[in-house]
């Protein structure tokens, strides 16, 4: 469907221009999160669609999530939302948390923004690119998503599901290299980091249902789901990004990611860089979901 070739180069381009040229993007280096919004803004001024920013405060800190949509029809029947954090942690360049997501973000967008004027979808796609997730943020109220998903719910927006992108770059393929959290290392998942997870919470599974039926149909990219009770509270680690947020104000969410550090050993450490990367993985995710979002008819 898409041009993987094409695309892995265009995620390795985002990736140079995220981690190398701008850099770290915590709140330790402000300029460089100023950066990474006007790089995102200037992505979709180039691709015809129009961009805003939703701006907030940290420590008198001004900040900005960045939004833009795509939408097929003026009154769509589906109405979805796929976000991803754009800072890093502080003393990292964070290729793999979270430039890898803003990547495949950028590059599902475009490919949906050239198919816009031949297909009759029922569908939005609304991108959201939240300013901040990371420590000390994280948890907080300050984090984008959660500024974002309260508005939301404030405003009665209709999300039909949202999708967060935590961490979509790495791949290991020797037995053993995935782990997982207790007590799932006990059962029958895959030992090999090839997959990308869907983890969902019980109000989510028929949305998550929807999502891995559409990503099997990519059979480049196994994909594996897991459905958490209580909003992930008896497993933390499956709370650790975005979607966390949507969970709190009752939308429907999933985290779409490579499972982070049990999966990536470069985790939150200043070896977290593109070169560790595979933009083959990469590029497969990207073609899951296009699959899911044009399915939509």
């Amino acid at each position: 469907m898409i041009d993987i070739r094409q695309t892995k180069q265009r995620l390795q381009d985002h990736l140079h221009a995220l981690t190398v040229n701008i850099g770290e993007r915590s709140v330790r280096v402000p300029e460089n999160l100023e950066k990474t919004a006007a790089y995102i803004t200037c992505f979709y001024q180039d691709i015809g669609v129009a961009v805003e920013s939703q701006a907030y405060s940290y420590a008198e800190l001004p900040l900005d999530n960045i939004v833009a949509e795509i939408a097929f029809r003026a009154d769509p029947k589906h109405r979805f939302l796929i976000g991803a954090h754009y800072d890093s942690v502080s003393g990292t360049v964070g290729a793999d948390d979270n430039a890898s997501a803003v990547a495949v973000q950028l590059e599902v967008a475009r490919y949906l923004a050239e198919q816009a004027g031949t297909h009759t979808l029922d569908l939005a796609v609304k991108f959201v690119f939240f300013a901040l997730e990371e420590p000390p943020v994280y948890g907080t109220r300050h984090m984008g998503s959660r500024v974002y998903a309260k508005m939301a719910r404030t405003q009665k927006e209709k999300i039909d599901g949202m999708i967060c992108l935590e961490m979509v770059g790495y791949a290991c393929h020797e037995p053993g290299c995935q782990d997982y959290p207790f007590p799932l290392m006990f059962m029958d998942y895959p030992k090999q980091g090839n997959f990308i997870g869907i983890v969902n919470n019980f109000k989510s599974r028929g949305f998550a249902r929807g999502l891995v039926e559409q990503f099997q149909k990519n059979q480049r990219l196994p994909v594996v789901k897991l459905t958490v009770p209580f909003n992930g509270w008896i497993m933390p680690a499956v709370r650790l990004s975005d979607h966390a947020s949507f969970w709190d104000q009752g939308f429907k969410a999933v985290m779409v990611t490579d499972s982070a550090f049990f999966r990536n050993p470069y985790y939150h450490t200043a070896a977290d860089t593109m070169d560790k990367l595979d933009f083959g993985f990469m590029a497969e995710v990207v073609e899951s979901l296009v699959i899911f979002f044009l399915s939509h008819q």
